[in-house]
């Protein structure tokens, strides 16, 4: 498959900024559709920086199924897609379910009616672990989400599983990632959370930095070596590579839809990564232990055989090297705010 341009929903957040450099670097032209609902477009402005390129990108929400077949329109030599455009926010996807099953179904079903009317058959889905549920035995089985973010992506699968079934043309890989943390190494793209961060990664380095007191750790008392729940913690630009192998791979797929794990396969504890964050970064950091948090899930990281085995792609970058890359972006925004 040659692949020329490739639409990329979603593409002003943290992973398809960061996936967005890779496929050009790669040398095949992203065209971004983001409606900045929770990014800004200074990302897309670092990433032309960082790849010496102009970017296309258009603004607007992918449930709106007119403006996408204007794109296709606008760019009849689009042959694939990568859809990341979804809200992630497991926490607030707890308190606020019916906005999750709303924006994150309705993107995808809008994608894939305009994709069919424009026979564009490949597609690479933005999945996550939290499809797993909580986990009764490691590596992960599937099993009901815990919640109405997971429970989203579990459907998004099974829509796809069932549309590969019914358009035979159509050619999927769903990826699911663990726990993306990380910043590009030029600092000039990172994780840019709207308001207070619901992830782990950009909550330290805020407090690190002095905009948040104090990093609550929810949980001591997980069965688990230190008490704190157990993640697959994996570099966001290892991640991104990982789309750009996935897009090169798709024609040789054993199957026409393929769910692959994305992560590191080696467990990190909560507690862990913030200790060799003030390791790494020299820094001291306010933290202390809360009590669980809903939706959480205390422990699941990935069996990664499958991502070597079709992709041939493994992870390259440490923890370490995700932890100082996040702390320079961290940084850089401080700087670039005063």
């Amino acid at each position: 498959m040659a692949l020329h341009k490739v639409l990329v929903t979603g593409g002003a957040g943290f992973i398809g900024v960061h996936t967005v450099v890779e496929l050009a670097q790669a040398g095949i032209e992203p065209v971004i559709v983001d409606n900045l609902s929770r990014s800004t477009v200074g990302l897309v402005k670092g990433a032309e920086k960082i790849t010496g390129k102009k970017i296309v990108f258009y603004q607007f929400d992918c449930t709106d199924p007119a403006q996408l077949r204007e794109v296709f329109r606008e760019h009849p030599d689009i042959n694939s897609v990568i859809h990341f455009a979804a809200y992630k926010s497991v926490n607030e996807s707890v308190q606020n379910p019916l906005l999750y099953y709303k924006n994150n179904i309705d993107t995808l079903l809008s994608l894939l009616l305009v994709m069919k009317e424009y026979a564009i058959t490949n597609l690479i889905f933005s999945s996550s672990c939290t499809v797993y549920g909580q986990p009764d035995e490691i590596p992960v089985p599937f099993k009901r989400a815990e919640s109405a973010y997971g429970a989203t992506k579990q459907m998004c699968e099974r829509i796809l599983e069932d549309e590969v079934r019914a358009w035979s043309a159509l050619r999927v890989i769903s990826l699911r990632y663990f726990n993306p943390i990380g910043a590009h190494p030029s600092g000039l793209i990172g994780e840019l959370p709207i308001g207070i961060p619901s992830n782990l990664v950009p909550f330290i380095t805020q407090t690190a930095i002095g905009k948040r007191e104090n990093l609550t750790v929810f949980g001591a008392d997980y069965s688990t070596p230190d008490g704190s729940c157990l993640r697959d913690f994996i570099h966001v630009v290892d991640l991104a590579k990982a789309h750009v192998s996935a897009l090169a791979k798709l024609d040789g797929l054993p199957n026409h839809f393929e769910a692959i794990n994305l992560g590191t396969g080696v467990p990190v504890s909560v507690l862990n990564l913030v200790k060799t964050f003030i390791q790494v970064t020299g820094t001291s950091l306010n933290y202390s232990i809360g009590p669980r948090r809903e939706g959480d899930i205390e422990k699941v990281y990935a069996n990664v055989d499958k991502a070597f085995r079709l992709l041939h792609w493994k992870t390259q970058l440490s923890i370490e090297d995700a932890l100082r890359d996040a702390w320079n972006w961290e940084q850089k925004l401080s700087h670039a705010a005063h």
